[in-house]
């Protein structure tokens, strides 16, 4: 437990204001947005650059206190709740875009800094951060490499592990490692950022990172699509890489449940095409070339005549672009209509995704009277999102919904995350996913760099 002494000695290190606790902590401070209550923590940290994390990590490491890093506070798995007693280590006002290298394609930046506004330093250099998720506005970037973000365009970016050239990060003792690395070819000994990209802050604290930009797509085609099977689904993805290759950018499915939610109970979400179907798909490309929106539109007419899409609308401009990502990331405003739910971010293998969907919604409804779930996410890539709920209820029978979306998981040879992490929620299903060797693997890693078991600690593992 941290002491009224502990929080002086961090008050003189760091300044009083960098220090709160008591009733002067925040409530944002006391979870993230996952359906774990609320844990008070006795002090919050709130450190302006990497030396003062640096201070406040060897301060706890000597007194022996858990120390939580926390981001934009945006995670659904518990990564980021606090510790009762310990300290929880905010990167608020780590914020700031420290340097674009325009020749190394590089952008510097503080981990407390939000996704979106480094989207706009991007853009405003004539580069594209290609990172992208519906919490962009609030979420920190460091808690984005604790995740290994996936988002809305791995099919053509990869992941935020992808996206990372160099770390500098404070590891459990308070030693400070430089790692800013701006290289692509870098092969001097251990990739020792890869450590600590998707560790979910339990292994050490980044501070800093040097990203990746790409160039700025200049033309980007869009159009939202109306199936009639699963099959003709994965005919259209098969048929989008070949045609479009480096250029498809996204391929979104919604099933139909989804979708009802999302443009007829969701404000202010556009219904681009009529009638019903049983697939909704959002393809989305970014080209060089206004040969590339020719492709485009030449993939398009093909497709439809073949049979494969029933009906189609074309974005005409890049609003019609905004408004179709409209109702794929309705998602986020599900609470509004269905009140608190369960939200899921699965790995399946890509052929086996409706089959999966077909026995979750089935077993759920079985197991659990009253629930409905609604499907959706990243097809070309083998991301599926899943809101569950019983409308209504007095309490939302949380574990007992993990235990059926889990249960299925493994039966179907997937992965319990595929970009949202483990943090508390998915700790005890860690196994359905890897193997003994692996996770005994992993607590060696931990072992050695945190021995106390400061950071982060409960988490993941």
């Amino acid at each position: 437990m941290a002491s009224s002494n502990i929080v002086e000695q961090l008050r003189q290190a760091l300044g009083p204001s960098a220090v709160l606790a008591g009733d002067d902590i925040p409530d944002r401070n006391l979870q993230d947005w996952s359906t774990l209550g609320p844990v008070r923590p006795q002090v919050v940290i709130r450190p302006s650059d990497p030396q003062g994390v640096a201070t406040a990590m060897r301060i706890a490491a000597q007194h022996g206190i858990a120390v939580v890093p926390q981001g934009g506070l945006t995670g659904l798995a518990g990564g980021s709740r606090p510790i009762e007693g310990g300290m929880a280590l905010s990167l608020e006002r780590l914020v700031g875009i420290e340097e674009i290298d325009p020749a190394a394609a590089t952008m510097t930046v503080r981990a407390g800094t939000t996704l979106e506004a480094i989207q706009r330093a991007a853009d405003d250099a004539g580069f594209l951060f290609a990172l992208d998720l519906g919490a962009r506005g609030s979420c920190a970037i460091g808690g984005n490499i604790g995740t290994n973000a996936g988002g809305n365009r791995v099919i053509r970016y990869g992941m935020m592990r992808d996206m990372v050239l160099g770390l500098e990060v404070v590891l459990p003792d308070g030693t400070l490692v430089d790692g800013l690395n701006k290289m692509i070819k870098n092969n001097a000994g251990y990739d020792l950022k890869q450590l600590f990209i998707g560790s979910e802050g339990t292994l050490g604290v980044v501070t800093r990172a040097v990203l990746k930009l790409f160039p700025k797509p200049a033309c980007t085609m869009a159009a939202l699509c109306g199936l009639g099977s699963y099959e003709a689904v994965l005919e259209l993805l098969a048929s989008a890489r070949r045609w479009l290759g480096p250029t498809l950018s996204a391929f979104e499915a919604m099933w139909p449940d989804y979708w009802e939610v999302a443009t007829r109970r969701v404000p202010n979400i556009r219904r681009p095409i009529a009638g019903d179907h049983e697939f909704y798909i959002l393809v989305e490309a970014q080209g060089s070339h206004a040969d590339d929106a020719r492709r485009f539109d030449s993939w398009l007419e093909s497709q439809a005549e073949a049979g494969t899409i029933e009906d189609a609308a074309v974005a005409q401009s890049l609003a019609d672009v905004k408004a179709f990502w409209g109702s794929r990331d309705a998602a986020a405003d599900f609470k509004l209509v269905l009140g608190p739910h369960s939200s899921f971010d699965i790995g399946l293998p890509v052929a086996g995704m409706d089959a999966y969907a077909r026995a979750c919604r089935a077993l759920l409804a079985a197991e659990i009277p009253g629930c409905t779930s609604y499907f959706y996410g990243h097809i070309g890539d083998g991301n599926m999102h899943i809101i569950a709920c019983v409308p209504g209820a007095d309490a939302q029978p949380y574990d007992a919904i993990d235990d059926v979306v889990y249960q299925l998981v493994r039966r179907h040879g997937g992965t319990i995350s595929a970009e949202h992490g483990i943090g508390l929620k998915k700790k005890k299903f860690l196994a359905y996913t890897r193997t003994p060797e692996e996770l005994a693997l992993m607590r060696v890693i931990k072992n050695a760099l945190d021995p106390q078991g400061i950071l982060n600690p409960g988490k993941v593992l």
